[in-house]
């Protein structure tokens, strides 16, 4: 008897846990959030289309921005085939009023990636008319105002983040291509993570949404705006030096953290960071992992 008794809470404890294996709740996939999507703006050289416009918006008398839950006014109506429930997205084009760049190339490689849009937001249509037509602000990652360009709405990909935990701060070089890191997101010359950077590599170069970049720096390098003591990364006047000279090219390269692709153009990517050991900076170099 004691034996089949054992046998009995086996086999209960058996079946309990392949019912709990049953019943596991299956493994959270990390992704970036709505807003993360959805506000990270780009930067392309193909033509956006500037047809469609916020043109006001209720209580325009006083205000001159907009934002979610209200309602502004758009320049197309029935007669160009705007109908109720149509969504768009809100975008801006965006420049750098400080103009003082913060490494060698970095003009010139923002003109060849094209021109900055920051995303503004998304609206649905409420009510048509002939000319015109109004539309609520559903989502907003800034204040919209007049003049602001209006698109289509269109899905974009939220990839899976991977596990941080794999990230090797040794890396070595990935052979694949290299970009440079020429802009953050409001022209901001540093970023850290869940901040977005614009590097000069796309589509024309294979990059993927989803993929990763990892963002590294070579010591010794004087093509940055700020003031650099020359050959810092072997000697320093008061604090030693070595016996020999050694170039940037000569030491181990800083691997800074890395970052996924949420948005890719011709010549540029969106690409979100997801992990910084210290600030990564404009100029910095990122590779395709």
């Amino acid at each position: 008897m004691r034996i089949k008794a054992v046998g009995l809470c086996l086999a209960i404890l058996i079946g309990a846990g392949l019912c709990a294996a049953q019943n596991a709740p299956a493994p959270v996939v990390r992704q970036p959030d709505y807003s993360t999507v959805y506000c990270s703006g780009f930067v392309t050289d193909q033509k956006v289309p500037t047809d469609m416009h916020v043109i006001s918006g209720e209580q325009s008398n006083y205000k001159i921005t907009f934002s979610q839950g209200e309602y502004i006014y758009i320049d197309r109506g029935m007669n160009q085939g705007v109908r109720v429930g149509d969504e768009f997205s809100v975008l801006r084009v965006t420049k750098d009023d400080v103009k003082i760049k913060w490494f060698k190339w970095q003009n010139e490689l923002l003109r060849k990636m094209g021109t900055a849009y920051e995303d503004e937001g998304r609206i649905k249509v409420v009510s048509v008319h002939a000319k015109v037509s109004i539309a609520k602000v559903v989502f907003a990652c800034n204040y919209l105002q007049r003049g602001d360009i209006i698109r289509p709405f269109e899905e974009r990909p939220a990839p899976p983040f991977k596990d941080p935990a794999a990230f090797d701060h040794f890396a070595p070089p990935s052979g694949k291509s290299v970009a440079m890191v020429v802009t953050m997101s409001n022209f901001q010359e540093a970023g850290g993570a869940n901040q977005t950077a614009y590097v000069n590599l796309g589509s024309a170069q294979g990059v993927k949404v989803g993929e990763y970049f990892r963002f590294f720096r070579h010591q010794g390098t004087r093509s940055e705006t700020v003031n650099l003591e020359r050959d810092f990364q072997y000697k320093l006047f008061g604090f030693g030096s070595t016996p020999q000279r050694y170039g940037w090219n000569d030491l181990p390269r800083e691997v800074l953290g890395e970052g996924i692709v949420l948005n890719v153009s011709r010549n540029s990517s969106t690409v979100l960071i997801t992990l910084s050991t210290v600030p990564v900076y404009s100029g910095d170099y990122a590779e395709i992992e």
